[in-house]
């Protein structure tokens, strides 16, 4: 990646004298990140508890509708999914890391749908932003299948606009926890990854 590149090279310089006396190199930017993986309210929460995650945002990505509303997506036809943008420190967190969170906190074996929630919005997709994050999706992608032995259907595709969803979206299992729970165990989701990927730790 070219942030690995620019440190390197900035630790060379530091070396050889080039880039003052003492003079730290300076700490790679935030990086971004998005997925989808169902209901957004789920993967927000998922994401939140990583170290290094800086933020986490809910919204519709991957369709043709411009400014999409909840209702607009849930109705279908925009081609929109619910995803989630995560901000990330690479210093402290790699996107192999969450390429593995995300795989651990989704179903990859059904198509256009995610336990109990139907239709192609709640589909599972991760939507790269550079090359680097195109090569290593493709290859935890390949791992997963091999994994399984069935067909993956998420998609790796590339990013394109991400529209924040509406406030009350925003942390939503944070703002309404008993909601939250209610539905997330109705929903049999937390039963379904033990199913596929064992208890968590």
């Amino acid at each position: 990646m070219r942030r690995v590149g620019l440190g390197f090279s900035l630790a060379l310089a530091l070396a050889t004298g080039a880039a003052g006396q003492g003079t730290p190199p300076a700490p790679p930017p935030n990086a971004t990140a998005i997925f989808a993986g169902g209901c957004f309210w789920c993967v927000e929460a998922d994401f939140d508890k990583v170290a290094g995650v800086i933020s986490t945002t809910s919204g519709y990505t991957g369709g043709r509708t411009a400014n999409p509303s909840y209702e607009d997506v849930g109705h279908g036809g925009t081609g929109h999914a619910e995803a989630v943008e995560i901000v990330y420190d690479p210093a402290k967190v790699t996107y192999q890391k969450l390429l593995d969170v995300f795989w651990h906190n989704i179903d990859p074996l059904v198509k256009d749908r995610q336990f109990c929630d139907r239709g192609d919005q709640y589909r599972t997709a991760i939507f790269y932003r550079d090359d680097e994050q195109r090569r290593l999706a493709e290859a935890s992608k390949a791992q997963v299948a091999a994994h399984f032995k069935q067909p993956v259907y998420t998609e790796v595709v590339a990013a394109g606009p991400f529209y924040k969803a509406e406030d009350y979206h925003q942390d939503y299992y944070l703002k309404n926890p008993l909601r939250y729970q209610f539905y997330r165990f109705n929903c049999g989701r937390d039963a379904r990854l033990e199913q596929l990927w064992g208890k968590k730790d």
